[in-house]
């Protein structure tokens, strides 16, 4: 991983003499859900605070970007980031705050011309300064993210700073033994974490979809569940590589009546254990093997966790998650959350008050620990250099 130091907001300060009536335009995650108006989960609101506050604090005038969903280039009331603004106008009456910069196509083109505007004050006056504080959107190359630095003096946010540290801290000194729990649905997605991470963890507990192509490269019977038949040699080769890996042992189905997310329709649901027959599906992993996933957890010095163990929205599904989120919150060892769904379900059981860290990214967390570094990283660390 690259430790060479990001630029910070002192000495950007410094190099600004002062940040009183500067205009300083700050590149803030705020892609958060929403539904019909309402912000679901406000996580990534809450940890851009301390910046912006920060900055207000300094009499800086201070203007907010961020991107919100997918609207692909164009304007769709769906994608508006209105409700985020409201939420940070409560706190920061003075703050302004930019339209989803991904009503502009060239957002994601990482266009010149859309650079320029956004530079230049983005139809108003020009910018004194740029702070990247989007942790969860710096594996984009992007507009936002990689451009401003090459015309401004630029720093990272702290949310930003503290995100990349305890990265850094988990995979430089982690408190041995070091777990890493995975979940999701597919090996594929999460394969250049596990080799990138093999001869650095001490054990590998899977979970999830993703268990299944395993189970099944070890001839293990998994009926109809998910299997990523491209990925069984893969999966051998993992297994015989000597890192230990842990796999479920029982399994909660459903037989193939049934549709996820929808008790409604008549299925059955029953526990399995050692395999899963022909015509049911493994969507969680069973009480037997949450019980001995947790356990592991209470036993660990540091846990990174990503990927939820089953499909946890559906209440049928969701035992096997929750009981390893309790023993996330409940373990001494230091807990990272990397993210993404496995950040959504430690809120949804209660549990965010007691992990160590829950990260803002869920992509970027992953590619910053495979590859070490990220577009907006980089561009930040080259206008320092610059200036």
């Amino acid at each position: 991983m690259d430790n060479r130091k990001l630029p910070t907001l002192e000495e950007l300060e410094a190099k600004l003499g002062g940040f009183d009536f500067k205009r300083i335009l700050v590149r803030s995650d705020l892609n958060v859900p929403i539904t019909d108006g309402l912000i679901d989960d406000d996580l990534r609101i809450k940890e851009s605070l301390r910046t912006l506050e920060w900055l207000a604090e300094r009499k800086a005038s201070v203007v907010v970007c961020s991107h919100l969903g997918r609207p692909n280039g164009q304007k769709d009331s769906k994608y508006s980031i209105e409700p985020v603004r409201e939420k940070l106008l409560d706190k920061l009456p003075d703050l302004h705050v930019l339209e989803n910069l991904r009503f502009n196509p060239g957002e994601e083109l990482n266009d010149q011309a859309f650079i320029d505007y956004l530079v230049s004050g983005a139809g108003e006056e020009a910018f004194d300064a740029y702070v990247n504080d989007a942790f969860g959107a710096s594996h984009r190359e992007h507009a936002s993210i990689v451009g401003p630095p090459k015309t401004l003096p630029s720093a990272a946010g702290f949310l930003l700073q503290r995100e990349v540290e305890i990265v850094q801290k988990v995979l430089d000194s982690p408190k041995r033994p070091f777990l890493m729990l995975l979940g999701g649905a597919k090996v594929s997605d999460k394969l250049a974490l596990i080799e990138k991470m093999l001869d650095s963890v001490d054990e590998i507990i899977i979970g999830g979809g993703m268990c299944f192509t395993f189970l099944a490269a070890s001839g293990i019977p998994v009926g109809d569940s998910l299997v990523e038949k491209e990925m069984l040699e893969t999966c051998r080769r993992l297994m015989d590589s000597g890192i230990s890996i842990k796999l479920p042992l029982d399994f909660t189905a459903m037989n193939s009546n049934g549709q996820i997310g929808n008790p409604d329709i008549e299925a059955e649901v029953r526990q399995c254990g050692g395999s899963i027959p022909d015509g049911w599906m493994g969507l969680d992993i069973g009480p037997g093997s949450a019980v001995e996933f947790s356990d592991a957890v209470f036993e660990a010095g540091t846990v990174l966790w990503n990927g939820p163990m089953g499909v946890f929205e559906d209440p049928r599904f969701s035992a096997g998650t929750e009981t390893v989120a309790r023993g996330m919150a409940e373990t001494r060892a230091f807990t990272f959350v990397g993210g993404g769904d496995s950040a959504f379900a430690i809120k949804k059981f209660g549990f965010s008050d007691s992990i160590d860290h829950i990260s803002t990214g869920g992509g970027a967390t992953l590619e910053l620990i495979e590859k070490g570094d990220l577009p907006g990283l980089m561009a930040l660390r080259e206008s320092e250099i610059e200036s």
